[in-house]
């Protein structure tokens, strides 16, 4: 069976967290796109590697080549690229479980076309998490779209997020939304960002899968998270690139991607409830599940059992603080007093 990868583009940070535990003391931890490969490490299937595509700063270079070195889904030597400069650092205030204050220092650099061009060649999938808001800019996504013709799943969180000249960081809307979302074909967003695009969620849809997305998913919190798949897509089935090993995608998601309008056939549309947890960390929870929803759907599964799947580990997620460790959790080996 040929080994299939699946590249990973988001920002290691090490957060300083106060009030996630009223009567705990701040912690400082691994956060960001550590939480997103513990929940790929987890639900990948046994043919899929993670190469990371990380850039990390050379304060902590060392940490986070050991926090690597935990996956059991990494490729043979893979490894997160050192940059001079100084790593991405947040400092988190938690105002309730559900809503926090983030201020960012650092200075790891975004990707560029040139860079990332021939590091994603040999990849069948790439999964984007918007974790600082700068890993790429519009140009440089418009380049891999172009560029890579395998599935892309996004979160694009940060993305809506502006930044303070103190660091703090600011909900705001997002300019070139339509030529962002044209380039993935799974967005995810939260409800505030899904505001931030448009007050009417069936207008967002139909902007969406008119630009191009097949499946567009809105992590609810508490209450689960609802998506609107285009016509005809019901996940990732099995394709074969032509001269190259097999790649799950879905045949609206092959390189001449062709528009496809809503109005032309019926969207699906559906809520998947989360399960009901006594929260213990609210951290990494959208993370998880982004992550564990796009390895489910290159396994191959519905869009429903993939999200399914993804709402388990992100419950599962809540019940352990902070990410060491954390795809053992997600895969039930830890127990967690």
């Amino acid at each position: 069976m040929s080994t299939r990868k699946v590249g990973v583009i988001g920002s290691l940070v090490w957060d300083l967290i106060h009030g996630r535990d009223p009567l705990a003391p701040p912690t400082e931890e691994w956060g960001g796109i550590a939480y997103a490969l513990g929940g790929l490490d987890a639900s990948l299937p046994s043919d899929w590697e993670i190469v990371p595509l990380i850039k990390v700063g050379r304060d902590l270079a060392t940490e986070a080549a050991e926090l690597l070195r935990g996956l059991s889904r990494l490729t043979p030597g893979g490894r997160c690229v050192e940059v001079p400069a100084p790593n991405n650092r947040v400092v988190l205030q938690y105002q309730s479980s559900e809503r926090r204050c983030e201020r960012m220092s650092g200075g790891v650099p975004a990707w560029t076309w040139l860079e990332l061009g021939p590091m994603v060649r040999d990849l069948d999938a790439i999964y984007l998490n918007f974790i600082s808001g700068f890993e790429l800019t519009l140009g440089s996504a418009q380049a891999l779209r172009q560029g890579f013709d395998g599935p892309i799943y996004a979160d694009l969180h940060s993305l809506f997020l502006g930044m303070q000249h103190d660091g703090i960081r600011v909900l705001q809307p997002l300019p070139s939304a339509a030529e962002w979302l044209g380039c993935f074909d799974v967005v995810q967003l939260n409800e505030d960002e899904m505001h931030q695009l448009s007050p009417d969620p069936l207008s967002l849809s139909a902007d969406a899968l008119a630009a191009g997305v097949s499946l567009l998913v809105v992590t609810l919190g508490p209450r689960g998270a609802a998506y609107v798949a285009a016509p005809g897509f019901e996940g990732w089935g099995t394709a074969k690139r032509s001269g190259g090993p097999p790649v799950r995608w879905s045949a609206s998601m092959l390189p001449d991607r062709p528009t496809v309008r809503p109005s032309d056939r019926v969207t699906v549309s559906a809520l998947v409830p989360a399960l009901a947890v006594e929260t213990i960390d609210p951290t990494g929870c959208g993370d998880v599940f982004g992550a564990a929803a796009c390895a489910r759907l290159l396994a191959g599964d519905t869009v429903e059992d993939a999200l399914r799947h993804a709402s388990a580990l992100a419950a599962r997620n809540a019940g352990l603080r902070g990410a060491g460790g954390l795809s053992r959790h997600l895969r039930g080996e830890l127990l967690v007093p």
